[in-house]
């Protein structure tokens, strides 16, 4: 591509009308069709021109070098808050750096995981999605199975793989933002149907989440249900449809915390924490998690000085991650996580919106899937750490131990890098 198509407008000043003029303008000027029909490998994004020093074009660096902050700064905290865990006598039999050489080799997995996903067309994924959705239901059925899923504090959510254990509830985060997207892009003609457009996916909704709560994994279903219904609202089902399908779900979950005395519990105690009848039972969690954060006050006590990880908050390297960080860094390192996500999810949506604009309906309600996804779970995470919502099993976004968790947050990720890059590869005259 020569040097007037590499030094085009920026994105937003390109409409559909550009695109198609910049592709007329390439091929009079003798491009070859199938030269353009090519997907963008990784080697393209290099540009060495003769003199000019190699500098990498064609993606969302900033993207990536958020993720990469959020990545670092989980794995010190991770190592942080689980370096005082052998102390205890179900970690005895672990060394101080267990839980950050597990953690590194995650990440690790997670970043080539990453690499590949984002060598695959967003065309490629697009077919596959029904695929993966269907994957992701068989696994979900497969963990239930005794022998198969391991059962941790009475849940069964995990598949042991040795290196690690799987949590499919994390896949099917992925496959129904992919899902979702496929769904919409296929139905856009019937958008106004409630039968048509709208029953089907309650139904694949309906079953996932039977299958989550049969783990338990109410989170993961509560982040779920938010992908999906997101992903609807974008898509541009009537809206009084999809106040209708809301209401059927927060109905749902009434009827769950109703029909379930231990849920019941945990309202009463997210309500009432400092209570003598759950500020050591149900709310044990919270009232910690308070004091951590209490403490922290504006700069933090100080990286590693942290008193509550010290077998006095559980989970401290996983749901709870926050509180540590909120102790040890204080206001001003919880609000530059805030921030981060915030313009993480900001972005992603971003992506997805140029996506549409470029007619890639597919790419865009996924990219916003993912972002509602990542912004959703990090929000509901960090309100169950401050004692805004009732106290749920869910990780911090690409910052908490667990490695399904993170190689899912990456390959997601991944994939919506691809649609940015294809998504500049269609504003410079190519197609995607």
């Amino acid at each position: 591509m020569n040097t007037a198509s590499n030094n085009a407008a920026p994105p937003s000043r390109f409409g559909l009308d550009g695109i198609r003029a910049a592709f007329a303008s390439l091929t009079s000027r003798g491009a070859k069709a199938d030269d353009l029909r090519e997907s963008v490998p990784v080697r393209d994004w290099i540009n060495v021109g003769s003199g000019q020093p190699t500098r990498l074009l064609g993606f969302d660096q900033a993207l990536v070098w958020v993720i990469v902050a959020l990545l670092a700064l989980g794995m010190v905290m991770v190592y942080s808050a689980s370096v005082a865990l052998p102390d205890s006598p179900k970690f005895a039999l672990y060394t101080s750096t267990h839980f950050l050489t597990r953690h590194i080799l995650q990440v690790s997995l997670a970043c080539i995981a990453a690499f590949v996903a984002v060598q695959i067309p967003v065309s490629t994924w697009e077919k596959a999605a029904p695929w993966i959705f269907v994957i992701a239901l068989v696994l979900l059925v497969l963990v239930l199975v005794p022998g198969i899923g391991k059962v941790v504090n009475k849940s069964r959510r995990w598949i042991p793989l040795g290196v690690m254990n799987f949590q499919p509830s994390e896949l099917a985060k992925v496959a129904m933002a992919m899902y979702a997207a496929s769904y919409m892009t296929r139905k856009m003609d019937v958008k106004e149907n409630f039968v048509q457009a709208v029953w089907p996916m309650a139904v694949a909704l309906g079953i996932t989440g039977a299958l989550l709560l049969r783990e338990p994994d109410m989170g993961a279903f509560m982040v779920v249900a938010l992908i999906s219904m997101g992903v609807l609202f974008l898509g541009g089902v009537n809206g009084r449809m999809f106040l209708l399908s809301g209401a059927v779900l927060v109905g749902t979950f009434c009827l769950v915390i109703a029909s379930s005395p231990e849920k019941r519990e945990r309202i009463f105690a997210y309500l009432r924490p400092w209570d003598p009848e759950y500020a050591l039972g149900k709310a044990y969690q919270l009232t910690h998690s308070l004091i951590a954060f209490g403490r922290g006050e504006i700069f933090g006590q100080g990286l590693g000085s942290s008193v509550e990880k010290l077998h006095y908050l559980p989970e401290a390297h996983t749901d709870f991650l926050l509180a540590v960080i909120g102790e040890e860094l204080g206001f001003v390192g919880v609000a530059c996580v805030i921030l981060a996500f915030f313009w993480l999810s900001r972005r992603l949506f971003h992506i997805g919106r140029q996506a549409i604009a470029l007619d890639r309906v597919f790419a865009g309600l996924y990219a916003q899937g993912i972002g509602i996804w990542m912004g959703g779970q990090a929000f509901i995470n960090m309100g169950v750490n401050l004692g805004v919502l009732p106290t749920k099993g869910l990780t911090l976004p690409l910052m908490s131990y667990g490695g399904s968790a993170i190689v899912m947050n990456m390959i997601a990720l991944a994939i919506v890098l691809r649609i940015d890059i294809e998504n500049r590869q269609m504003m410079r005259g190519g197609r995607a």
